[in-house]
């Protein structure tokens, strides 16, 4: 496969509520830097830049977060950073992008990835994203990149796998295919633990790798309508109309998932073993898996002050005035503070933030905030 053929498209329009203070409306969880001096879209940029062309790699992003994903990423043509008028869910994301790509080269094979995940392994990665391309490219199959999972997680969907792929041109790769049996919803904690125990299931972690054939062909045989949509978008090669076209046309869109649209009942799905060490980092006591602890299990980015304080994540996320966060007889807590907000919360109640964040937008005095 010709390196000029691969295409990265990049989805960067999320929102990110559960890691406030520090992820706002603007600066989402993808535009942050939490464990290193680059946003986790910058890490995911720097992370395929080897595997395609510059002028290959295509952002997603939203009309509001537009021109801070311009100012990350300098060297990504303006061209290649399109933002959604709002937000329709993935499948109006991957149908953008399929239309964005179908117009450069029908020949095309598309890696499409979330811009927000962590990655232990880069080299583990791009090795398994360039077999899935070649897999994807040979093969009229929609790839998704599945995790093995680690422990009975109840936040991500997962793929039941079928057999390993073991023909002639699968076996000349270095990464492990398998049939899909089904993909399954977010499971309770009891499926979770059978699928953990069972073995033969995966995390679906959003990441699909398709020829540009194979998945314009399953949007116009599930999503019709959809389908009509790309055609009239593939056709216009003016920036300026397309962007006007999209703000006519996507508030009208369906919202739904590529997961549910298209593949759940996609005729042909394989999907790829992902060793490479993954996580999507949801939430704050998440961030915690990549933060070492002290003695007392305290997890900390700046510098803290404790007594009788044990398993707490604490994040200074100042820019200036570095003062020591100070805890007395606080346990099992969530301390951030940024230049303008505190929060506080139970590790037990991490995902009840996004609720704070509906709470503060509906008050006038914190809306900016938000």
């Amino acid at each position: 496969m010709n390196k000029k053929d691969r295409y990265i498209v990049i989805m960067a329009g999320g929102r990110g509520e559960r890691f406030w203070p520090v992820s706002r409306e603007n600066q989402p969880k993808q535009l942050i830097s939490l464990l290193s001096n680059r946003s986790f879209l910058q890490q995911t940029f720097d992370r395929v830049k080897p595997l395609a062309p510059l002028e290959n790699i295509i952002v997603i992003t939203n009309s509001l977060q537009l021109s801070e994903v311009r100012k990350q990423l300098p060297d990504l043509p303006r061209k290649n950073i399109f933002g959604e008028p709002c937000g329709r869910d993935t499948c109006a994301a991957v149908a953008l992008s399929t239309a964005i790509v179908g117009a450069r080269s029908e020949n095309a094979v598309m890696a499409v990835l979330p811009a927000d995940h962590f990655i232990a392994s880069e080299a583990k990665f791009r090795s398994v994203l360039l077999d899935s391309m070649r897999f994807a490219k040979s093969e009229i199959a929609l790839v998704t990149i599945g995790i093995k999972p680690e422990e009975p997680a109840t936040g991500y969907g997962y793929i039941q796998v079928d057999g390993e792929i073991r023909d002639s041109k699968s076996q000349s790769l270095k990464s492990t295919f398998f049939n899909v049996k089904r993909f399954v919803e977010k499971p309770d904690l009891s499926k979770a633990k059978r699928y953990l125990k069972n073995g033969g299931y995966r995390w679906n972690a959003g990441m699909f790798i398709w020829s540009y054939s194979s998945i314009s062909g399953e949007i116009k045989r599930q999503q019709p309508k959809l389908y009509a949509a790309v055609d009239r978008w593939l056709s216009i090669t003016s920036l300026s109309k397309l962007n006007a076209t999209l703000s006519a046309e996507y508030p009208k869109l369906d919202k739904i998932s590529v997961d549910y649209a298209i593949m759940e009942n996609a005729e042909n799905i394989v999907c790829a073993d992902g060793s490479f060490g993954w996580d999507d980092l949801g939430s704050w006591p998440a961030l915690a898996r990549h933060i070492k602890s002290d003695d007392y299990g305290n997890c900390s980015i700046g510098d803290i002050v404790q007594v009788d304080s044990s398993n707490n994540i604490i994040f200074d996320a100042r820019t200036c005035n570095h003062t020591p966060i100070a805890l007395v007889g606080i346990n099992d807590a969530i301390v951030v503070q940024s230049d303008d907000a505190t929060m506080i919360a139970a590790k037990s109640e991490s995902q009840k933030i996004k609720q704070l964040v509906s709470k503060l937008a509906k008050d006038r005095r914190f809306k900016h905030l938000i």
